[in-house]
């Protein structure tokens, strides 16, 4: 909300410096976006008065005029404009005058005659006939209001004013208008206001019954609606004061009757709108739903189809306007108009935002209706448009007023704990300077642990919000610093999130980089992926109003989101890319969702392929402390490569599958062939975490290493060659790796060579040589025997 401070001045007392204002209004929770100073653009335009002219000499169209500005000194000045003559008053730009837009104005010669200024326009002063409707468009600004020669053009056009925009919460209705703005100033700066109490001076005679009947035919949607009659209007303009408030709040003066309803609006934050009597047929107003197939010609001129769950305000036989959004153009003021019906009234919020969006329309009106406004101010906001209509002398007030109130405008008391609001706010504020804050806002305690609260602070309603009250007017400032009481201050993170940062420091290690990605997927990632149709992981769960087809799904496979984020660092030249993330994958649990946590990473070929994968994840498994770990082949996998892909056992339970991504899901992608990802339930790496970690010391004794190579069939896995060797050596063996893994001349068709290095060692004393090489026969021997795995010769 934009507000004038030469306009809050006249309702509350706040400081000059403009600074000031803005950080303490923000410091008490009134937030001030930001602020622009009026007419700060204009600089050495005075006004003058013409006091002779004369043709140009060398030219038909130009004229010389004689100007006095006050000072004692004859300016001549040179102007193309044909609407001035002897004794106009005129602004009038001095030597090094600027103007809105830039430009300065230099003393020069026109056509060889000097020319010490120029003569101002509305235009070229940033103004519109709106703002003084006795000017013309194109000519030079002729004034007509009281001022002096040499006055500065900016205070006779009341030009000089600071607006500051405020940045206000859904909660504070109440502040969308200059009488909240200040009160929170009043409370701000401890001064006191100055808030308008209409007094209607009415017309004896006619009554307003005599004139209207109202019915509210939807009262949950109408809670109220109030009225007045003013007869014998003169339409006309309004006077400058009122013209440069609404200027100077970004409206657009019409005519005095639609200013006073807008000047109303901004001042009591309650949308009003003026009726020309004459079209209101069958003299009554019902406030009803719309008809289906009905339809309105709003005031911009759009003919809008209405439905049933719209409200209108009608007369006898059709809507004259689309409540709270804008009125209908068969009853607009005319120049014409000799009676007008003032309404102000109060419309549900959700009803507005609905009507609002369905036709396409969002007004000043609605815009403040949709954040419910108080009830209570219908009432006082019709009154102050009628004690204005007095003011301006644009029309009689009639006798009476029609007030149709179904809503609770009565102040109400919330429960006010004194203690525990000091308990929340950490605070030892005294009761009397508690009080005394509250009091500031208007919220008065009564003495029976209760505290009345007016009708428009529809945001107080329990202790936190008192004490929400309380804080910002103390001061957060003032509140000493103290450390939280009980179990919290103990801190620390749960032990899941130390385990979760513990995988991303290893990740960090090893050179990965952490991404984040959308858990609202596409349903067609799975067909990137190459899921079949009858997987369950296609059994997703929807959103209800998703943004689009792209993210209308929560994910339950965690590669697409992976490979979309390698693909858009390929895309942008990145040919070295490791990338991880733990994701939340979701999965249907009956009416419920079945959350998990997935980590998985991935990166490019040029960083390595399938065993360096592998070496990364063993990295990983040794740093949490992971034992009992293998390695199974895999070939189900369809988003996997066939021949380079495993799953990953602990303790012979499946925690996840590490390998190369598929060849066509790379396609899919745009990616390069050879890509290689790992995908591992956190859930299951945090339950196989062995906490305990044993200390084992240096060893004593030297190691004696046995090099072997080993046929056996070309599909037999090295793991699970590894294992067998580790369970047929006995305690002695201490490490057991291959080295190489050969296929071709000297190795028969069909078998492979491997190379694997033993490694023996003994606890308590030096292992001889015979001992080594009883332990290698005892290996082999067993291989043969139940593998059918010999010693290469």
């Amino acid at each position: 909300m934009e507000v004038s401070l030469n306009w809050l001045k006249d309702y509350v007392n706040v400081p000059d410096d403009i600074k000031t204002f803005c950080d303490e209004m923000t410091m008490t929770g009134t937030k001030v976006e930001g602020y622009k100073v009026l007419g700060s653009d204009i600089e050495k335009v005075v006004v003058g008065k013409i006091m002779s002219t004369e043709p140009h000499p060398d030219s038909d169209h130009l004229i010389i005029c004689q100007i006095d500005v006050g000072d004692g000194e004859i300016r001549q000045i040179v102007t193309g404009a044909q609407n001035v003559k002897a004794g106009d008053i005129v602004p009038v730009c001095l030597d090094g005058a600027k103007l809105p837009g830039g430009k300065t104005i230099k003393s020069g010669k026109l056509r060889g005659v000097v020319s010490q200024g120029m003569l101002c326009s509305l235009s070229e002063l940033g103004l519109t006939v709106n703002d003084f409707p006795y000017a013309i468009e194109d000519g030079i600004f002729l004034l007509e209001e009281e001022c002096n020669l040499g006055d500065d053009i900016r205070d006779v056009c009341k030009l000089n004013d600071t607006i500051v925009e405020f940045e206000l919460t859904f909660n504070r209705p109440d502040c969308l208008s200059y009488i909240g703005i200040a009160r929170e100033a009043a409370a701000t700066f401890g001064a006191e206001t100055r808030l308008p109490e209409p007094k209607v001076t009415e017309t004896a005679g006619e009554k307003v019954t005599d004139y209207i009947k109202v019915n509210v035919l939807n009262n949950e949607l109408c809670p109220r609606y109030t009225a007045r009659v003013i007869k014998n209007v003169k339409i006309g303009p309004s006077p400058l004061w009122l013209r440069a408030k609404l200027r100077a709040a970004g409206v657009r003066p019409i005519n005095n009757i639609v200013d006073i309803t807008n000047f109303v609006m901004l001042e009591y934050g309650q949308p009003m709108h003026a009726f020309d009597y004459e079209y209101i047929k069958s003299r009554e107003i019902n406030v009803r739903n719309a008809n289906e197939g009905e339809e309105i010609v709003t005031l911009d001129g759009i003919t809008r189809k209405l439905s049933p769950e719209m409200l209108v305000i009608a007369d006898g036989s059709r809507a004259v306007a689309l409540a709270g959004v804008m009125g209908g153009e068969n009853s607009e003021i005319l120049d014409t108009t000799t009676t007008v019906v003032f309404e102000s009234a109060n419309f549900a919020r959700e009803s507005i935002r609905k009507t609002s969006k369905a036709v396409g329309l969002r007004t000043e009106s609605s815009a403040k209706f949709e954040k419910g406004l108080p009830a209570v101010n219908t009432l006082p906001a019709v009154d102050r448009a009628a004690e204005l209509v007095t003011l301006l002398g644009c029309g009689e007030v009639v006798e009476g007023i029609i007030d149709i109130n179904n809503a609770d405008v009565s102040e109400r008391v919330v429960a006010y704990d004194r203690a525990r609001v000091n308990a929340l706010l950490g605070t030892n504020i005294s009761d009397d300077e508690m009080d005394k804050i509250l009091a500031s806002v208007e919220l008065i305690s009564d003495g029976k642990g209760g505290l009345i609260v007016p009708p428009y602070r529809s945001d107080i309603i329990n202790t936190a919000d008192i004490a929400e009250e309380v804080v910002r007017l103390y001061g957060f400032d003032n509140i000493e610093p103290t450390m939280f009481k009980g179990a919290a201050d103990l801190g620390g993170r749960t032990p899941h999130e130390a385990f979760r940062y513990r995988i991303d420091d290893c990740m960090a290690g090893l050179g990965y980089c952490e991404t984040c990605t959308y858990s609202f997927v596409s349903p067609k990632t799975l067909d990137k992926i190459n899921v079949p149709a009858d997987s369950k992981l296609r059994d997703f769960i929807r959103l209800i109003n998703p943004l689009g087809e792209d993210t209308s799904v929560m994910r339950t496979h965690p590669l697409p989101s992976m490979l979309e984020v390698l693909e858009r660092n390929v895309n942008r030249k990145v040919e070295k890319c490791r990338m991880f993330e733990i994701m939340t994958l979701y999965f249907r649990d009956g009416d419920l969702s079945d959350e998990k946590k997935s980590l998985c990473f991935a990166f490019t070929p040029d960083c390595g392929g399938f065993y360096q994968l592998k070496a990364d994840a063993e990295a990983l498994f040794t740093r949490l402390n992971i034992c009992k770990r293998e390695y199974v082949a895999v070939d189900s996998d369809p988003s996997f490569h066939p021949g380079r892909c495993a799953q990953v056992l602990v303790n012979g339970s499946v925690i996840g599958t590490i390998g190369e991504v598929h060849p066509l899901v790379c396609e899919n992608y745009d990616l390069p062939r050879g890509v290689c990802a790992a995908i591992i339930s956190t859930e299951a790496l945090y339950d196989s975490v062995k906490n305990e970690r044993g200390y084992i010391p240096l060893p004593v004794y030297p190691a004696m290493e046995r090099d072997l190579a080993l046929i056996c069939d070309k599909d037999h896995e090295v793991g699970k060659l590894l294992a067998d060797i580790r369970s047929y050596a006995g305690k002695s063996l201490e490490d057991a790796f291959v080295f190489d893994v050969y296929r071709g001349k000297g190795v028969e068709e069909g078998k492979k060579s491997v190379a694997v290095r033993l490694v023996f060692r003994l606890a308590d004393k030096t292992m001889t040589d015979e001992e080594a090489d009883a332990g290698v026969k005892k290996i082999l021997k067993k291989l043969d025997k139940e593998q059918g795995i010999v010693l290469r010769s």
